[in-house]
């Protein structure tokens, strides 16, 4: 097998669906993942990889924002894997917690192929979030008294074999799932100790890496129960503070959500208090809005108050995809098509493929019915882009920087334009977004009581500043040039939010939008509307704010299609098209009275190149074939609902 074919079969093993496929590899399967040679020649590769072949922006220092009683917009990751996450550490990683959160603040890092990673700009808060599933595993390998059992098994996962991989994932998947750790350990007390150890050393880094008011860092971890195929119902867990239970809560321990919750709330007694996020709700096989669990349990009225509770939030987009809409289900506008890489499924029993219950639009409009049943609304959630990055890296959501997501896989641009398997390469993934959230200062009460009360919002990857209020009758200050946000406030809600009907009035919008200081102008400003009528949800999307003084049409309600553009030989985009800022004083006039919806904001950057452009200018090529040459980089404000 040559080395091409190893390094694209490699790459699809990222996402590769247990004993499925396959055929005629097994002398591979059976192999190390990646020899020493292996990383020679991909360091050899990066070596060669001309990094000026195009404008990358210079770093910057940290910047710090004075405490404001009408809140800063601070951006952040929390969702990042270190060499702690068992797959993370099957790939090659082996950067730490410690220099995850160093990353973060602005240090450059190499990683395992020699590539270098940096922020042009350090992240305001983070969270580190390995899985749980694979906690205590170092402590057990250095123990010296390990059985006969777990050294063996510590054996294979520092010569890992896709074999390895697939049986891990196939045993995850069982229902019970099985761990491959506690079987070797035989000894259920020992093996609890060795994963508290771990769990307190990643509370001790957050701890450490903490600095009120200049940098936050939460205690965290993901909770990662696995679906057949490539799917997954995982779910960050994010901590207030350093008050945490005594045990990171896996898969191995709850089935399901219902049992997380519970035992977390068990174990988590006040100052303790966190907060769960799904994440990849396209690749959950529809169950992310379902009502149902992994196991096929209904949700009752008492689990969805208590998901309403617990989960004000959902990450939207990250490297496996955007999961706010797909085309063809109930949506027409093609943003929805943005880094999708999975179809729409066709029948009730497939997966690999996205269904309506799957995208956090239609979740959102299953909120408005569940409303009208309940007498609550349990899907009312806040949105937030990651990465999901396994390198170690939180926060490197910039195409120019996008070095994979998954170690020596893809830890050189000639392995990430690799075609691998058909559907599951490197090139059908994006960098990921991040996460902003709205707090008076950066601490992580102030932090985490914005999260709770949902004044967050997702972007792409670029730092696009947005601000999102509504009211039945906004007061003076109000302008949309410039508005008062004091006002603002005093007279409406954020994002986040919701406002009560009154009579014989419609509900207006204050949206502003800021370019990211460093990237591309913004080409326009959308409102997406969610409502039910005669029993059905519909939705709307407007665009309320257009750059180069372009109108909506009257029927359509959208704009005419920026020109701006790129030029592909060195990825320069046009500075001058566009706006720096662009706002808008919206009235809903299809509003009825009575009317129960949600609005949202969406924010269009100018398009720039995608990060598979730049990894083929490193490499003198010219850009695949099969993905776009350019991307759009987008935000998303959390919704506002009118009740």
């Amino acid at each position: 097998m040559g080395r091409s074919q190893k390094i694209a079969i490699g790459a699809a093993l990222l996402t590769v669906i247990a004993g499925a496929g396959y055929l005629g590899v097994q002398a591979y399967l059976q192999a190390p993942l990646f020899s020493e040679e292996d990383i020679a020649q991909m360091r050899a590769d990066v070596a060669a990889q001309n990094e000026d072949a195009f404008h990358q922006p210079d770093v910057m220092p940290a910047a710090y924002s004075e405490r404001s009683e009408l809140r800063n917009v601070y951006f952040g990751e929390l969702h990042t894997h270190s060499t702690l996450s068992f797959d993370a550490y099957l790939f090659g990683n082996r950067l730490s917690v410690d220099e995850s959160y160093r990353f973060a603040k602005g240090e450059a890092m190499e990683g395992p192929t020699g590539e270098l990673m940096q922020l042009t700009r350090p992240l305001d808060f983070a969270a580190i979030t390995d899985h749980a599933e694979g906690f205590g595993l170092a402590e057990a390998c250095d123990d010296v008294n390990r059985n006969e059992a777990t050294q063996e098994l510590c054996k294979t996962v520092q010569q890992p074999s896709a074999e390895l991989f697939l049986e891990l994932r196939r045993q995850g998947a069982q229902r019970p799932p099985v761990s491959a750790f506690a079987l070797a350990i035989e000894d259920p007390e020992k093996e609890r100790s060795y994963m508290e150890a771990t769990w307190a050393h990643v509370v001790d880094m957050a701890d450490q890496h903490n600095e009120p008011g200049r940098f936050t860092a939460f205690a965290a971890y993901e909770y990662s129960p696995p679906l057949e195929g490539t799917g997954k119902m995982h779910r960050n867990v994010i901590f207030r503070n350093g008050d945490v239970p005594s045990h990171a809560v896996s898969a191995f321990d709850a089935l399901s959500e219902f049992d997380l919750w519970e035992q977390l709330e068990a174990g988590c007694d006040r100052p303790c208090e966190f907060l769960t996020i799904p994440h990849n709700p396209n690749k959950s096989w529809g169950l992310a809005f379902a009502g149902q669990t992994i196991d096929g349990d209904v949700y009752t009225a008492e689990n969805w108050a208590t998901r309403q509770r617990l989960e004000p939030l959902v990450e939207m987009f990250q490297i496996k995809g955007n999961s706010e809409c797909a085309l063809g289900m109930g949506t027409t506008d093609e943003e929805c098509a943005i880094e999708q890489f999975l179809p729409r499924c066709e029948t009730d029993d497939e997966i690999e493929c996205i269904r309506p219950t799957s995208m956090v639009r239609d979740g959102l409009k299953k909120g408005l019915t569940l409303d009208e049943e309940l007498g609550f609304n349990p899907l009312a959630v806040g949105l937030i882009g990651s990465t999901d990055t396994h390198n170690s890296n939180p926060g490197d959501a910039e195409e120019w920087d996008f070095r994979g997501a998954a170690a020596v896989f893809v830890g050189s641009a000639k392995s990430r334009l690799a075609p691998g398997r058909p559907g599951r390469s490197a090139l059908k993934r994006n960098p990921g977004g991040i996460a902003a959230v709205w707090a008076e200062e950066n601490t992580r009460d102030a932090l985490f009581d914005a999260m709770k009360r949902k004044e967050v919002y997702a972007t792409s990857g670029t730092r696009i500043g947005l601000r999102f209020f509504a009211s039945f009758g906004f007061g003076d200050g109000v302008d949309p040039e410039s508005p008062s946000i004091a006002a603002a406030y005093q007279s409406g809600v954020p994002m986040g939010g919701a406002i009560e009907g009154a009579t014989g009035e419609k509900p207006s919008f204050l949206v502003q939008a800021l370019k990211d200081p460093i990237d591309a102008p913004l080409d326009k400003v959308q409102i997406i509307k969610g409502w039910v009528e005669d029993g059905e949800t519909r939705e709307l999307v407007m665009d309320v704010a257009c750059s180069g003084g372009r109108q909506p049409d009257a029927e359509t309600k959208r704009c005419a299609d920026t020109s701006a553009d790129v030029d592909l030989a060195d990825c320069a985009f046009d500075a001058d098209g566009g706006a720096a800022q662009l706002s808008s004083l919206w009235t809903d006039e299809t509003y009825v009275e009575g009317q129960k919806a949600f609005y949202y904001a969406r924010v269009i950057q100018n398009p720039t190149c995608r990060w598979s452009t730049y990894d083929s200018l490193r490499l003198g090529l010219t850009p695949p074939e099969g993905v776009p040459a350019t991307t759009t980089e987008l935000a998303w404000s959390s919704p506002i609902w009118v009740n």
